[in-house]
């Protein structure tokens, strides 16, 4: 069942370790089917290398496998958690990044100090409390590609932030400069009108 949506969650999975976000068998990614409420979620302790979309395990939103030759992943509770909470996500991915998890080590959010992150996040990356806060990250979005992006600029501006502070002293972007960015970035960058120039990247 749902296998064109395995297929997806694994080539999902396998994006992780192409950006350097994940190592041996941590981490995963997980997408629910819009139709029937089900999550496709990797496996237990499967390294990526050896991963193909029939090792994806089939859960229903209490947990209970509905198809799998695998037991599903160790987070898959907290995937659930976001998804019965959360009707607007498609998608959950939770890696173990050096610099973000470095972040959620110290107990600290990384500050919106890059335009960069008031584009994507329209504010500081959160740290929530213990099992994130010393875990690692949770990322989400509409579409598998949307949390996988979301991952993706997370590690990156927690790199650039902790090289910053190491640099000197850092200022977060005023509030309105932050909200301008964002509604920029979400209503109108890589648009048709962006592209004639009515909005500047």
């Amino acid at each position: 069942m749902l296998e064109a949506l395995k297929e997806e969650v694994c080539e999902g999975n396998l994006e992780l370790p192409r950006h350097g976000l994940v190592t041996w068998t941590s981490g995963n990614l997980s997408a629910r089917d819009p139709q029937t409420g089900l999550v496709v979620i990797k496996p237990s302790g499967l390294r990526y290398e050896r991963m193909t979309p029939e090792d994806m395990v089939v859960v229903d939103l209490d947990g209970k496998i509905v198809e799998g030759k695998r037991g599903p992943s160790s987070d898959t509770a907290s995937h659930l958690y976001v998804y019965r909470r959360r009707e607007d996500v498609g998608s959950v991915v939770h890696t173990h990044s050096t610099y973000a998890t470095a972040w959620a080590a110290t107990g600290r959010s990384i500050p919106c100090c890059l335009t960069a992150m008031a584009d994507e996040f329209g504010g500081p990356v959160p740290c929530g409390g213990y099992l994130l806060a010393k875990h690692g990250v949770f990322t989400i979005g509409p579409t598998i590609e949307k949390a996988v992006q979301a991952a993706v600029m997370v590690e990156d501006v927690a790199r650039t932030v902790a090289i910053a502070k190491g640099i000197g002293e850092v200022a977060e972007l005023p509030a309105a400069d932050i909200e301008a960015n964002y509604d920029r970035y979400t209503h109108r960058y890589g648009t048709a009108a962006a592209s004639r120039g009515v909005s500047h990247a």
